[in-house]
């Protein structure tokens, strides 16, 4: 079966700043980081222009057998060399990336994560979910009003994939059996952490039957159903969302 994947921009008049591509045994899916609107990040690109390289050379280093952390961080010292001259990238709001790789081996999984996209796999007819909950586990440690971006990439807050190729090696990774898989930006998993009206399990299920665009349509609708974020508060009315499935 090949990957399957949907993805939809949470602005018509915003590029998606999410990314999700695959090979044959490899795939990426990658969610940018903006800075907010007000802020400057130093970088004349853009956080999608970020993204989508970034995603594609880290697929073309886990397609050619590269360790993932050792692709991942390649990928990000590739990407900043193009634009180091250029932009700021020692701004701490420059562009970077969640980010989700798996590759899919004759028995086992390869998986890298990194920051707040998520990873279910499947085991003994369970779900399994891989995070990083780093970013999770900061918030109740925050003063009032400290943003959690200020401890972005930097010694013990959370790290995303920007300029710094050190942040691969705080990737988690790891092997699991071989076995279906669902890869979700948080724009996705917005059903499960932000709505509750889906259990990962739930989720699982959905990718499964009907393929990950109903997971990514049902959260459109949740998000329509509150447009003033009083009932469920977020950042974001809709967020750009993205959903990647595989299976034996």
């Amino acid at each position: 079966m090949p990957f399957l994947i949907a993805t939809s921009p949470g602005r018509p008049d915003h590029p998606n700043e999410d990314f999700a591509a695959a090979t044959a045994t490899c795939a990426v899916l990658l969610d940018g980081v903006s800075a907010p609107a007000d802020l400057d990040n130093g970088c004349s690109h853009g956080v999608s222009w970020h993204t989508r390289r970034l995603g594609a050379l880290l697929l073309a280093g886990a397609d050619a057998g590269m360790n993932l952390r050792e692709a991942l961080a390649d990928a990000i010292t590739s990407v900043a060399a193009a634009h180091e001259g250029t932009c700021d990238l020692g701004n701490q709001q420059s562009p970077s990336a969640t980010v989700v790789a798996v590759r899919v081996g004759a028995d086992h999984l390869e998986y890298l994560v990194l920051s707040d996209s998520v990873l279910l796999t499947e085991e003994g007819g369970k779900v399994r979910l891989l995070a990083d909950t780093r970013l999770d586990d900061l918030r109740p440690r925050l003063a009032p009003g400290t943003p959690a971006r200020s401890w972005r990439n930097v010694p013990g807050g959370f790290w995303t994939a920007g300029a710094n190729p050190g942040a691969a090696e705080e990737a988690l990774v790891g092997t699991v059996p071989r076995g279906a898989f669902l890869a979700m930006t948080d724009g996705a998993s917005r059903a499960v952490e932000v709505f509750g009206e889906l259990s990962w399990e739930d989720s699982f299920d959905l990718a499964r039957r009907q393929g990950p665009g109903a997971l990514v349509e049902r959260v459109r609708v949740l998000e329509a159903a509150d447009p003033s974020c009083r009932r469920y508060p977020r950042a974001k009315v809709r967020d750009d969302s993205t959903a990647l499935w595989w299976e034996p």
